[in-house]
């Protein structure tokens, strides 16, 4: 079993800074999360983050991932209008295509931001899955839509944080790490896949700010409502 845990910079990421690596295959540090543990493999971040948050130095085991490599992996799932233009969801899709892991462990992605309080483990930061975005309007039902993705490449989804999260996936730990892929409403499923080849709100650059205009909001929330309802239904029945 191939498991991968996915690191973000939420407070509760801090959680896993003594944990044995043994249940990991592979660590996946978005942007700041690199700090936490230096025993990361592969640091994923956008084009615009901040050198100065950067590694200086790299050992030959680690990995830099950039928009050349998500990208494309988040195009063969669908783009990312579909799949959510924040980096918790694009770090897992490219985990997916590259990695092929049998499960993907969440941890500090849990995308809610206190009015007081640190909002990061460093302390304050900017809350960007919470701006105004087409792709973002329903984090749950992204996160739903990502489960199911990877159930059918035979992965399963858990959430280790024990914070309030907008991940629908499981709670799990280290300790007790699934051994199959998560079940969902296949029927559902398969009516959201042939709405999102209907509505073609596919953008290959990745950029689909520079085309939102032609995106319906009323339409990617109905169609997120698919999604969300395909792993609820599996979770009812």
């Amino acid at each position: 079993m191939a498991a991968v845990l996915i690191l973000g910079s939420g407070p509760s990421v801090m959680d896993c800074e003594h944990w044995e690596r043994g249940p990991f295959d592979r660590i996946v540090a978005i942007n700041n999360a690199w700090r936490v543990r230096p025993d990361w493999d592969d640091l994923i971040h956008p084009s615009d983050f901040p050198v100065e948050r950067r590694p200086s130095s790299l050992s030959a085991s680690q990995h830099i991932v950039t928009a050349n490599a998500y990208v494309p992996a988040q195009n063969d799932f669908g783009g990312f209008v579909y799949a959510g233009g924040t980096m918790a969801f694009t770090a897992g899709y490219w985990a997916l295509s590259a990695l092929k892991p049998s499960v993907m462990a969440f941890l500090g992605c849990d995308m809610v931001y206190p009015a007081t309080g640190p909002t990061h483990f460093y302390g304050t930061g900017a809350p960007d899955p919470l701006r105004q975005d087409v792709t973002l309007r329903s984090l749950p039902a992204k996160s739903a839509r990502l489960q199911i993705m990877a159930a059918r490449a035979g992965c399963a989804c858990i959430n280790l944080s024990t914070a309030d999260s907008q991940l629908v996936f499981p709670r799990g730990n280290p300790s007790g790490l699934p051994a199959a892929a998560l079940p969902y409403d296949q029927a559902i499923a398969a009516r959201a896949d042939a709405e999102e080849a209907r509505l073609n709100y596919y953008v290959p650059s990745g950029k689909y700010w520079k085309e939102e205009d032609r995106f319906d909001p009323a339409a990617i929330d109905a169609l997120d409502a698919m999604w969300l309802s395909a792993v609820q239904n599996s979770l009812a029945s």
